[in-house]
């Protein structure tokens, strides 16, 4: 009885300290009422370029609620982009950049959105861990990178002059090899477990969508040994003279 009454108080004091927490938290309708626009705007970038990103955000956010249409809130919500990013709020960090690119799709900075969209949305695929220590990302679920590698495709599509166009090619190439190495774990997967047919469209899938990527190779090689698995004579020759075209060095399988 006594630990349960210790346990009781001990969930009252958290309950205060959360209700205290959130009744401290400003509404960014509310917050810098005194000032005006500019000076929220100003004051805004000074803290941005002090790196205190947290204030930044105060300050772009405020704006946006209380002046939504004014002069400097365009800027703003791409300043909030970034500020989100350098607190790797990446999360945030999409979304904002998601809706700059819908809200302003003419605007001459909008290729910045999706290319920082693009880096968000990698980030997001990466813990704490994964971000500190190197990672073999083709283990993981993809559907952040995919979407990342999306929106670089884009920043190179649509604007190929922008100056993120050469730095969004990078990305993908370096995407798309992770990609490729996805796929080729999964067809190694199917080819340990004698799964020979699931293996062989796999690694196919590889070699049809990822030219170029350092996957092909073992790709072609699980082909190959799939194909002889399965007695199919003519498909593991088409795919060992492929194999042989590109690597004319192989010893034989």
């Amino acid at each position: 009885m006594k630990f349960m009454k210790y346990l009781g108080g001990v969930l009252i004091l958290l309950a205060l300290a959360l209700l205290s927490a959130c009744s401290s938290v400003t509404d960014p309708a509310e917050v810098y009422k005194d000032e005006t626009a500019q000076q929220i705007f100003q004051r805004g970038e000074a803290a941005l370029r002090d790196h205190n990103y947290q204030e930044a955000i105060k300050r772009f956010e405020a704006l946006e609620v209380q002046y939504p249409f004014g002069h400097d809130t365009e800027i703003a919500q791409l300043h909030l982009i970034y500020a989100y990013y350098m607190t790797s709020d990446y999360t945030l960090s999409e979304a904002a950049a998601d809706r700059f690119i819908h809200a302003h799709a003419a605007n001459s900075y909008v290729d910045y959105a999706y290319f920082m969209r693009g880096q968000a949305n990698y980030f997001q695929n990466l813990g704490v861990f994964e971000r500190l220590f190197a990672v073999d990302l083709a283990t993981r679920d993809l559907v952040q990178i995919k979407k990342s590698y999306g929106d670089f495709a884009q920043v190179v599509k649509l604007f190929p002059h922008s100056r993120y166009a050469p730095a969004a090619h990078q990305y993908m190439i370096y995407l798309r090899n992770i990609l490729a190495d996805h796929e080729l774990e999964v067809a190694e997967y199917y080819f340990n477990l004698k799964a020979y047919v699931a293996a062989a469209n796999r690694a196919s899938l590889v070699v049809r969508h990822y030219q170029g990527a350092p996957a092909i190779f073992q790709a072609l090689v699980i082909m190959v040994k799939s194909y002889r698995a399965l007695h199919l004579q003519q498909n593991e020759a088409e795919a060992l003279a492929v194999l042989k075209y590109n690597y004319p060095g192989l010893a034989a399988l």
